[in-house]
């Protein structure tokens, strides 16, 4: 799998632009604050419907205008196919695949597979629970649509029962349809709990192996699950909470405060890990990515990487060079040389200046 080309109008700082990229590995450089990254967030939005930077789409619509344009043509199993996607201000996104509109945001799930990696991610160990349950969540989303909907279904549900939770305080009678809601809360969460937890196993199986080559067998990770409440208690849980709900307004029980933890050699290194661990343990989860997708498509997915070759040690670089051979890549950073200096392959070149290409090349 590889993407083609991407084309924007009045996207971020991008009036108009088309870029060719290679199969291999691109870069994309220039100088800080010139739009490199809004080009890696434009296609992770094709690919996912969502900004990896948790903007909102009129966010990411070019100031002054009222909407952006995009489109996304890539190669999988040797057939192309086309991502068209508008931006509104007022009013929800349109999209379509290979020229037909879809309804549903899942009916794109899948059809790019895309690991974005980012110096944010290098802090996902001693990040709060929210940042590693999105790790888990992106990737999910992408490999099952089934996650995906049952995700967006149990998040609409909360906020549901959340807002009721606040209004009861004013109108009691309006306690009893709590059940209505609960019982919706607790199937769909049950499936996000079991489909977390057989992930998790999944990805145990292809960390450690990755984690061994980047320490040089000196350490052993293990990625435990840790879910706020398991599938069979969660409706015993949720029941026996209820008043404390009722008291703080919000919903205290469910998978939407799941979390993992990460040890190495038995060791928690959110707690007691040094940042060298930490930062090694996040590239070998963002790696096991890779992997995942490989094992459970068939297929590469293309691989983002924003500004973080420069976060990371010789030894991390040559590891992550090694898991790039079979991939596309695309690369922002601030300069050539570097790339260069360590043998990183640059098959295709654009230097980014102000929202414009001003010398793409090989």
């Amino acid at each position: 799998m590889h993407v083609e080309s991407l084309e924007l109008k009045n996207f971020r700082n991008y009036e108009r632009i088309v870029l060719d990229f290679d199969s291999g590995t691109n870069v994309l450089y220039g100088d800080n604050a010139q739009g490199k990254t809004n080009l890696l967030e434009a296609i992770h939005v094709l690919g996912t419907t969502k900004s990896h930077k948790g903007s909102h789409d009129s966010e990411m619509i070019r100031f002054g205008e009222d909407e952006a344009h995009m489109r996304l043509i890539f190669r999988k199993n040797g057939i192309a196919h086309k991502v068209d996607m508008h931006l509104k201000k007022n009013g929800k996104k349109g999209v379509a695949i290979d020229g037909l509109p879809i309804r549903k945001a899942a009916d794109l799930f899948g059809m790019i597979n895309i690991v974005l990696f980012s110096p944010e991610d290098l802090n996902i160990i001693k990040h709060g629970p929210k940042e590693r349950r999105r790790f888990l969540d992106s990737e999910l989303c992408q490999l099952d649509k089934i996650y995906y909907q049952n995700l967006a279904d149990y998040n609409r549900i909360l906020v549901q029962r959340n807002a009721l939770l606040k209004d009861i305080p004013f109108n009691p009678s309006l306690e009893p349809t709590l059940d209505v809601w609960d019982m919706q809360l607790i199937r769909l969460g049950s499936h996000i709990i079991e489909q977390r937890s057989r992930f998790t196993r999944k990805l145990n199986e292809i960390v450690v192996g990755i984690h061994e080559n980047l320490t040089g067998g000196r350490e052993q990770i293990e990625i435990i699950y840790e879910p706020d409440v398991t599938a069979e208690e969660f409706e015993e849980k949720l029941t026996r909470g209820r008043p404390r709900d009722l008291k703080l307004k919000t919903s205290g029980t469910g998978p939407h405060r799941d979390d993992f933890r990460v040890q190495v050699n038995g060791i928690d290194i959110r707690h007691f890990g040094s940042q060298g661990q930490q930062r090694s343990a996040a590239l070998s989860l963002k790696l096991s990515e890779i992997y995942l997708v490989k094992e459970m498509i068939g297929d590469t997915p293309v691989l983002l990487l924003d500004d973080v070759l420069s976060e990371l040690d010789r030894n991390r670089q040559k590891t992550l060079l090694q898991n790039m051979n079979d991939i596309q890549t695309l690369i922002t950073c601030t300069g050539l040389d570097e790339l260069i200096e360590n043998n990183f392959p640059v098959n295709r070149a654009f230097h980014i200046v102000n929202g414009s290409v001003e010398s793409p090349g090989k």
